[in-house]
Parts: structure tokens; sequence; C-alpha cells
């Protein structure tokens, strides 16, 4: 793929993502056939921010964990209210990087 195209793709998408992840990224998408770039453009990444919006006002409801795909931990916090709220204060912390690990995930099928 071409070398511009990616450090575009770096510097536009690179808040999905955990920098260690970065040079990973690119090197792959280097290597990537330029089919494939059609599909990793069309790929909807979840804004970590966003996300912990969600927590801190929804976050003892499970909306954060369904936000982001994670459906069994979403109902696990929805039915035990946020683990009585420890669940939900802990995830302030955590669910940020739990979004930039998904969003990697989503590229990874991709690649």
């Amino acid at each position: 793929m071409d070398a511009q195209k990616v450090d575009m793709f770096i510097m536009t998408s690179g808040k999905f993502f955990q920098g260690q992840h970065l040079n990973y990224i690119r090197e792959s998408l280097l290597n990537a056939d330029e089919s494939k770039w059609t599909m990793i453009q069309s790929l909807d990444f979840k804004d970590p921010t966003t996300t912990l919006i969600i927590s801190l006002l929804a976050g003892s409801l499970g909306i954060d964990r369904f936000f982001i795909g994670d459906t069994g931990l979403g109902i696990g916090k929805l039915i035990t209210c946020g683990g009585l709220g420890i669940w939900a204060i802990v995830d302030w912390f955590l669910i940020m990087d739990a979004t930039r690990q998904k969003n990697m995930e989503k590229l990874q099928a991709i690649l």
C-alpha cells in the first residue's frame, strides 16, 4: 500500500488505537494489498473519549460495554447494577483501553 495513504490513516485514526500498536499498524498496512484499502476506510472505529463519557453517565447500566461490542459484559453490568457500583467505577479507568483494543481487533480482522 502507498506510504502516503498509510501515514494519513495513522494521523487521522491514531487516537482510536493504543500508542504501542501504531508501528505494528503502519507496517501491516504497508504490507497489505491495495484491495483492502476500501474495507479499512469503511471500518467504524469507536472513539475512546465518547466511550468514557458514556461510562461516566450510564456505566452502571452496562451501556458502555454494549457500545464497544462486549455484549456479555454489558449484560453482566446491567444485571448487577455495575457490580453494585464498583465495576462501574473500575471501568472509568479501563474503558478507554478496552475501546482501543476492540478497534485493534476490528482492524486485525481485515488485515
